[in-house]
């Protein structure tokens, strides 16, 4: 029996072989942003598990757009290679690589999660590690104790939309087939978005449509350099969460202005503007962001990915059924469960020794006749 989430779907010339994705997830595992042997071992194994298309985690396009030290980067030549080796990994086992390019903003020069998820202190210092100049819209810290970002001028977005366009063709000779623009979670792209955090009077600050030229304009720069061919996503959160924050009606909005320049999905998720990335400021439970994808899907109509708390094969099948998005993301899922697409889509189809056909013969020989001999007995 064929599911939808088992499905291929074509993204202008490149066709995902199923409906999961796997999301970026930050692993803060790099050094001076280089991709390493975690890093290929991390990635590598969602291939294996079955995975449509893998997502690198944030991945910056300048050094003092890391959220950490230990973030992915991809400003120089010489991080080429690393990631190259994965795609080529993820291609050769059927899977689509995708990278996320993003900057941090006023979210930059950080502890990494497990340190304390702070700024940057006394015990990061006594390993060497120093903070760094981070910037944002306006000059407002995320948090009291936070740095005070410096506010951008127009030659500094001249200077990132340079290095962005840069890590985009960085990005097509590593072998990437989709990009995702950063665009949620606090970081500098959301940072302008929201009307907490950008409270600039130029053409930049004021308005909706104000703080979205910087952010469009990435966005259009992004699209022009990447190959027509390949598919391009912008993760935006899709509200703040916060009162007098971004809301919902202004990602419909802003997904139909991205529609026209030529982004072909919209990654849907939440949150983020103050504090981290996963901090409760919408109220979560399973699947708790598909509200978002399918109103975004609906009213701008433009394809959306949907990704929060996706956690069983049936509530996946179902959100896909229901026209409420095109590509199911997983995240923690996935590090819990990384053949998490075989097994779904499995179960979905039913579990059958022929079922076993979508595994890398390597495994799929095994487990199709460890099946067979327990339906014998």
């Amino acid at each position: 029996m064929s599911c939808l989430l088992g499905s291929p779907l074509r993204l202008r010339d490149v066709t995902l072989s199923n409906r999961v994705a796997v999301s970026p997830m930050c692993q803060y595992s790099a050094r001076d942003g280089f991709a390493g042997d975690y890093h290929f071992v991390h990635l590598g194994r969602f291939g294996l598990g079955g995975a449509g298309l893998v997502f690198t985690e944030a991945t910056a396009v300048v050094p003092e757009g890391r959220i950490t030290h230990g973030c992915l980067g991809l400003w120089q030549d010489e991080q080429i290679p690393g990631l190259h080796r994965i795609t080529q990994f993820l291609k050769a086992h059927g899977t689509v690589p995708g990278i996320q390019l993003g900057h941090a903003g006023r979210k930059a020069s950080m502890q990494r999660p497990w340190e304390g998820n702070g700024p940057l202190d006394e015990s990061n210092f006594a390993q060497g590690e120093r903070t760094w100049e981070t910037m944002a819209p306006t000059a407002i810290p995320m948090d009291e104790g936070w740095l005070v970002p410096r506010e951008m001028e127009r030659a500094d977005m001249e200077r990132l939309i340079a290095a962005w366009v840069a890590a985009v063709g960085r990005a097509e000779e590593a072998g990437f087939e989709v990009i995702e623009l950063h665009a949620a979670h606090g970081y500098l792209l959301h940072s302008f978005l929201s009307p907490i955090s950008n409270r600039r009077e130029d053409a930049y600050g004021g308005d909706r449509e104000g703080r979205a030229r910087f952010p469009l304009e990435v966005a259009e720069a992004v699209r022009k350099a990447w190959p027509a061919g390949k598919s391009l996503f912008v993760r935006l959160s899709s509200v703040d969460g916060i009162e007098g924050g971004w809301q919902l009606e202004d990602t419909v909005w802003l997904a139909g202005r991205l529609k026209e320049i030529g982004v072909d999905v919209i990654d849907c998720s939440s949150g983020g503007l103050a504090g981290s990335a996963t901090a409760a400021r919408v109220k979560r439970g399973p699947g708790f962001q598909l509200p978002f994808a399918e109103t975004v899907r609906r009213e701008a109509d433009i394809a959306t990915m949907a990704v929060g708390l996706i956690l069983e094969a049936r509530q996946a099948e179902a959100a896909l059924a229901e026209g409420k998005a095109d590509i199911i993301a997983i995240g923690r899922q996935a590090l819990a469960h990384p053949n998490w697409a075989l097994t779904a889509i499995g179960e979905l189809e039913g579990d059958v020794p022929e079922g076993f056909q979508r595994w890398p013969q390597q495994a799929g020989w095994w487990l199709e006749r460890r099946q067979r001999a327990l339906i014998k007995n």
